[in-house]
């Protein structure tokens, strides 16, 4: 049975309640749990019950596997249970189960020593075994066995299998049944001593008559036909011998899988010295007696009530003695007692005030430490909401209040929701351009694509979105006519005469009908301008589409096919950003391709939205992230090896600059050699002498030594000069060559910080197709998003040409959770709080969206971030490892966006007569797919 922190799992009973109506009502309705057979009135406790048994919490009682559910576990259990009971010796186990029976033992180890020690010796007909005669081994089976004779008999060798019965010997006396009672009945029986069954069934006097099945453990392979000769010789032959060189399998029979054959067979009650019996069923199939003896039942009594006793008797002694009636005590007595009576209230006295006193020492101390807590200053990074600006900080001109970011300048920032989808959308026809075989754009040319209303000249960033996804839907499966289907089931629940758009859901079934119907076949090529791509998307919605997916479906297929009437069809808008309105009616049925650009942004974004949702399951996305997961593991290696290199180098940079330093310090140190003290102890000898008694001869003579003294000098001084030219040569080559080395070293240390620059911006590319992470969060939970570099998208273009997908930095409001977990926190004032420094107009709801466009703006808004918050301090840091990229591809989106506003007046300017703006100049329909080519 499973065990929840080591207890036994208990099977819910029905109650009794359950179990009347069950008797009253048979038919009545209950709840039923397959695995264990439990049965619920109510589905709360079936939900409940199987919700305890899926926890993590179970362990196998057997292999003692923990962190399962329950089902697991049983599962493990019932496993190796017939595993054990596979490998258990059966002629063993009735003999066990009978000897374990009624045992009253403490611990089940302390049963399973007693058990084995008694049968370690001890085999029984049809046992397999291993026996050693002749210095071999053979595997054989227990035949029969002859229980203790008068006179030892000896181990017996192999007899040769014969047709004849003379070389199988008769039983020495009496039959196998007679036998088979008596073998190991006083050895088995756990109620006799160790010592006495010992002496009266001694195992070393049992005769075992086995039969030869195969030779076992031959592994020389040099002795060939002698071995097979042998093997064959002995097979089938019969042999006598005792338990001495008998063996069991250490797989079949040891301590281990005794312990675990018991703990499955037996069972015992939790109540004090009870008797360990075996499960009825078990003792039924192997015959063991179910029923306790009676003399065994008032010995289970006896040790029971002698240990009940003995728990009393410890209890007592720690109470103290009960108490008795006591004798008149004298006047002696009396003082006595009095006067122990007043030094026990003296001594009770005394701790009462020492234990008052030291309650007093205790909280003065804890006081103290309160107060000393209170003082020690805060360790920094900390909870952000926890660091508020000081005077100090604020006349340092650290910012309160945090720069208001811009909602209404998102893209179709009138509506939240819309913009979500349509970031959604963006970035997944970014991320995954490669798969999908489209080129990358910007946000602003995505927005504008969306916004374009003319038929002519067509949008080509349209088209190529759409027909690229709709080839990658044709791998996706698909219910054909799911659409049709979903807004049938939706009329059974409408009115007969419900419309939308003034058309019902009949009319508009009866124009799908022949619209779309080859999607998956229609050629889309990207030389023809993907041509017929409008009629393969109703095509795609029709069999892609449901209401479940798609609640606008009905909308949207009505303004695709049909349009109003002419009389009131608005006059088409001249400008590309601005959509023509859609008409209340629709009663004309027209085609996809006149009709798809009159649809509003909204609805052309809902149809992005769900091609991409469903893409997303498609074989080439997830191809795609299967195979940036792997780059991203080889990037990771390549960064590491590349860390281990640059610090190699570095340190024999530094090693290279310790060793010039050294060769510098000892030139400047050189100390005077031999030859300039030669030259000072010369000039020391030119002094004249004072003795005025000196002869001609000896002047000349001193004269010439003089001179000759003056050619040794110079020639000294000129070998000096030339050693210290020679060693300041080769100081210099070797200071050039150190030098040399280190201009090397040092430009490979720029190379490799030149390729993690280059890893890091491979790896967000390649991130971005597996999870995409936030910048990180403000003080208040707000998520700071950028979306530039991921995926197929690229930082940097060709020449190192900064390059940008949104150009922005998005701010998304605090989730529902954040929100929770900062309303807990026991600042009253947060709400104060954050309408102080975000202001009434940067407040953002959860999952509410602004953006930074101005690199000022996101200047003021680094500046109002504090390091010492631990969010804060991450989101800076974040910002600082991606500065080079997000300022310039902000400040590059704006010189577009002014390029882009400047050039229609100036086409304007240069043209005679002004026909209104052109639009196949703006920048979103310029754009070119340069992945079309391997699309089709």
């Amino acid at each position: 049975m499973p065990t929840c922190r080591r207890k036994r799992v208990v099977l819910t009973e029905p109650s009794e309640a359950l179990l009347q109506a069950a008797k009253s009502n048979p038919n009545k309705e209950v709840y039923y749990l397959q695995q264990t057979g439990e049965i619920f009135e109510t589905y709360e406790a079936y939900a409940a019950r199987m919700s305890f048994y899926r926890l993590k919490q179970f362990q196998c009682e057997v292999t003692g596997k923990s962190g399962l559910d329950y089902f697991q576990a049983l599962e493990s259990e019932q496993q190796e249970a017939q595993t054990m009971h596979s490998r258990f010796p059966e002629p063993l186990k009735a003999a066990v189960l009978k000897a374990v029976q009624w045992q009253v033992v403490g611990r089940l180890d302390h049963l399973v020593e007693a058990v084995f020690d008694r049968f370690k010796d001890r085999y029984f007909v049809d046992e397999k075994v291993f026996v050693d005669a002749q210095g071999d081994k053979f595997y054989a089976k227990v035949v029969q066995v002859h229980p203790p004779k008068t006179k030892g008999e000896s181990v017996g060798v192999p007899v040769e299998n014969q047709a004849s019965s003379s070389s199988v010997p008769s039983p020495p006396h009496g039959t196998a049944d007679d036998d088979a009672v008596q073998i190991h009945k006083i050895g088995g029986d756990l109620k006799i001593p160790a010592k006495e069954a010992l002496v009266r069934d001694d195992p070393q006097k049992y005769l075992y008559k086995v039969q030869i099945l195969e030779e076992q453990h031959e592994k020389s392979h040099e002795k060939g036909k002698a071995a097979s000769k042998d093997k064959a010789k002995w097979s089938g032959s019969f042999m006598d011998v005792q338990c001495s060189v008998i063996s069991r399998d250490r797989l079949a029979f040891s301590k281990s899988i005794l312990r675990r054959f018991i703990r499955d067979c037996v069972d015992r009650d939790a109540a004090v010295a009870s008797p360990w019996t075996v499960k009825p069923v078990i003792a039924k199939h192997y015959g063991v007696d179910s029923v306790m003896p009676e003399e065994t039942r008032k010995g289970v009594e006896d040790i029971k009530r002698g240990e009940i006793d003995k728990r009393k008797k410890i209890w007592e002694d720690k109470e103290g003695p009960p108490t008795k009636k006591q004798k008149k005590m004298t006047a002696a007595q009396e003082e006595r007692v009095k006067a122990l009576a007043v030094a026990a209230e003296k001594r009770e006295r005394e701790a009462r005030e020492k234990a008052e006193r030291q309650q007093k020492a205790k909280e003065e101390a804890e006081r103290l430490a309160a107060e000393k807590k209170k003082k020690k200053p805060i360790r920094y990074p900390t909870e952000d909401l926890d660091v508020r600006l000081n005077d100090k900080e604020k006349k340092a001109g650290l910012k309160v209040k945090k720069p208001t970011p811009s909602k209404l300048g998102l893209p179709f920032g009138e509506n939240q929701g819309t913009f979500e989808a349509f970031l959604t959308s963006w970035n997944f026809l970014v991320i995954y351009g490669q798969p999908l075989h489209l080129s990358t754009f910007t946000m602003d040319e995505f927005e504008h694509a969306l916004r374009h209303s003319l038929v002519d000249p067509p949008c080509a960033l349209l088209g190529e979105i759409h027909s690229t996804l709709i080839y990658n839907l044709r791998t996706v499966p698909f219910t054909r006519h799911s659409a049709v289907l979903s807004l049938l089931r939706l009329q059974d629940t409408l009115d007969e005469d419900h419309r939308v758009l003034g058309v019902s859901v009949d009319e508009l079934a009866g124009a799908m009908a022949d619209v779309g119907n080859n999607w998956e076949r229609i050629p889309l090529r990207h030389t023809e301008m993907r041509d017929g791509w409008e009629e393969a998307l109703l095509g795609c919605l029709k069999d892609h589409a449901t209401l479940d997916n798609f609640p606008r479906l009905r909308e949207v297929l009505t303004r695709l096919l049909f349009a109003p009437e002419p009389t009131e069809v608005s006059s088409s808008s001249s400008s590309s950003r601005v959509s023509s309105p859609a008409a209340n009616n629709l009663s004309v049925q027209s085609s996809p391709s006149e009709r798809y650009y009159a649809l509003p942004p909204a609805d052309r974004i809902d149809i992005l939205t769900l091609m991409c949702n469903l893409a997303v399951s498609s074989k080439a996305v997830h191809s795609h992230m299967e195979s940036c997961e792997e780059q991203l593991t080889a990037l990771r290696k390549e960064k590491i090896e590349i860390g281990r290199q640059k610090k190699q180098y570095t340190e024999e940079m530094n090693s290279l600059a310790g060793e010039t330093e050294v060769k510098e310090s000892v030139t400047n140190g050189i100390v005077p050699d031999e030859d300039t003290t030669m030259h000072e102890s010369s000039d020391l000898s030119d002094v004249p002498s004072e003795d005025g008694s000196e002869t001609a001869s000896t002047s000349s003579a001193r004269q010439k030594r003089s001179a000759r003294q003056k050619d040794l000098r110079q020639k000294a001084h000129t070998q000096a000069h030339a050693k210290q030219r020679e060693l300041a040569r080769a100081q210099a080559a070797s200071a050039k060559q150190a030098l040399a080395e280190h201009r090397r070293l040092d430009e490979e240390v720029n190379k490799l910080e030149r390729r993690l620059e280059a890893i890091e911006r491979e790896f967000r590319k390649l991130l971005g197709a597996v999870r995409i992470k936030p910048l990180g969060k403000d003080r208040f939970h707000n998520r700071i998003w950028w979306f530039d570099g991921m995926g197929s998208a690229s930082l940097l273009g060709s020449g190192g040409v900064v390059q940008y997908g949104t150009g922005r930095i998005f701010i998304q409001g605090p989730s529902e959770m954040d929100l929770e977990l900062m309303l807990k926190r026991d600042d009253d004032d947060y709400e104060a709080r954050r309408l102080e420094e975000e202001g009434p107009e940067g407040l953002l709801a959860p999952s509410e969206w602004a953006q930074y466009a101005e690199p000022e703006e996101l200047d003021e808004f680094l500046a109002w971030l504090n390091p010492k918050g631990v969010r804060e301090l991450a989101l800076k840091n974040s910002f600082i490892k991606w500065w080079s990229h997000v300022a310039p591809g902000m400040r590059k989106r704006i010189s577009d966006l002014n390029i882009s506003a400047k050039l229609p007046e100036a086409r304007r300017s240069t043209r005679t007569k002004s026909s209104g703006h052109d639009v196949s100049r703006e920048p979103y329909m310029m754009w070119t797919n340069r992945r079309a080519v391997n699309s089709v």
